[in-house]
């Protein structure tokens, strides 16, 4: 999420810099790339762009201190959703106010991340990116369309999960990427423009490939208004995104200064969001857990089977394992295709994280059950986690290609 509200920052960076980040240190996205202008504050095209960056080694000024700080604390969204799940646990009545007021808090929460996310975009300089590489922007695509949603409905068979769940894991797996997979891409040395462009073009592309999936996957569990989820997406996805990018394009120095607080709200706002859907469910997942309480003599194996015999060990697993499929068969796709290691990792963390945001707002605005929001909610803490875990751990190896390495020297 980070990364695609600091679009412009990513869009600018040469293509083939991957220095090592320190785990210890806030990323400074400006020492990573040398520009004299934001690709989608100016006038120059991508293209231009990366010429320039990787022709001349521009000496730019630090950012302020205190843009630095904010990015640093937008940077720890997954500690946030993590803090916010343990709050409903403890506190469900804390987030009354704001589920009280669903669906309709829910979905002006994710128009206002869109529009956040909509007001760095500059839609020109994606259609160049576009046309520089288009057969891995649309190979990643299709991954995203076609592997999670598989992985979603396999899962469900596996698992033998109630109807509403079913709905909702495959609601989950239908779903574009997450914006959270930028900053993960950037962490895991992976090719982040390309990841940049995937996240926009999926999401663009859930008006349509959202509904449609969702209907003919988990159609036979319950009826589903394709039609209305569509509008519903345009709604709070692809309309505030262009609102955003026309904005940004119109009033570029009203934007530039509201730009570096966006992505702090963002984050929080998402935040608030799952942890409010993740609230709703408690009084129920607390009943099923405590339901299958166990003597403290019992073996592993009974305590296993008995977490996985309750709702909230089922639900669980199930959003594990989708995540899981998505990022390892979204590799190996990717490995398949014969793209460098670099857009192997992007296309893999786009593949395997989902805008569980937009999970959560269609499951409580079209679904009566609350059960069919619950993968999604539940998603926002472990996607982040699972994402954030495989991004440090590619960070600690190098991406180049070891016969290039050679052919250089």
């Amino acid at each position: 999420m980070v990364a695609s509200l600091c679009l412009h920052t990513f869009i600018s960076c040469p293509k083939q810099t991957n220095p090592r980040i320190s785990l210890y240190k806030p990323i400074n996205v400006s020492a990573r790339c040398h520009y004299e202008k934001s690709s989608f504050a100016g006038k120059g095209s991508v293209s231009e762009n990366f010429e320039e960056s990787a022709a001349v080694n521009v000496a730019v000024p630090d950012k302020p201190r205190w843009e630095n700080w904010l990015a640093t604390a937008a940077s720890l969204y997954p500690l946030y959703v993590t803090a916010g799940g343990l709050l409903a646990c403890f506190n469900p009545s804390g987030f009354s106010w704001f589920v009280e007021r669903g669906p309709t808090s829910y979905s002006l929460t994710l128009g206002f991340i869109m529009l956040a996310m909509g007001i760095t975009l500059e839609l020109k300089d994606l259609v160049n990116l576009f046309m520089q590489r288009p057969f891995a922007i649309l190979y990643g695509c299709a991954a995203q369309y076609t592997i999670m949603p598989a992985f979603g409905l396999m899962v469900t068979k596996i698992l033998r999960l109630k109807p509403s769940l079913s709905v909702g894991l495959i609601l989950l797996g239908s779903c574009p990427g997450g914006t959270a997979s930028n900053v993960v891409t950037l962490i895991a040395q992976g090719d982040v423009p390309l990841s940049i462009v995937m996240t926009v073009c999926t999401t663009l592309g859930a008006v349509i490939l959202t509904p449609l999936l969702t209907k003919i996957l988990a159609g036979t569990y319950i009826p589903i208004d394709a039609f209305k989820l569509s509008i519903s997406t345009l709604q709070v996805v692809v309309a505030p995104v262009l609102l955003g990018s026309w904005l940004q394009s119109t009033f570029p120095q009203a934007v530039k200064m509201g730009t570096p607080f966006a992505p702090l709200l963002a984050v929080l706002a998402s935040s608030l969001l799952a942890s409010s859907v993740f609230s709703e469910n408690v009084v129920r997942l607390k009943s099923t857990f405590i339901g299958t309480l166990l003597p403290s003599d019992a073996t592993l194996f009974l305590r296993v089977q008995a977490i996985l015999s309750n709702e909230v060990g089922v639900v669980v697993l199930s959003v594990l394992l989708l995540h899981l499929a998505g990022f390892f068969v979204g590799y190996l796709a990717a490995a398949f295709g014969g793209f460098k290691e670099t857009q192997r990792r992007a296309i893999s963390i786009e593949v395997g994280m989902q805008n569980s945001s937009l999970g959560v707002v269609l499951a409580t605005s079209h679904f009566a059950s609350p059960l069919v929001a619950l993968p999604s909610a539940i998603s926002a803490v472990l996607m982040n986690f699972m994402g954030s875990s495989l991004g440090y751990f590619w960070r600690c190896h190098d991406p180049s290609d070891p016969k290039e390495s050679e052919a250089q020297k």
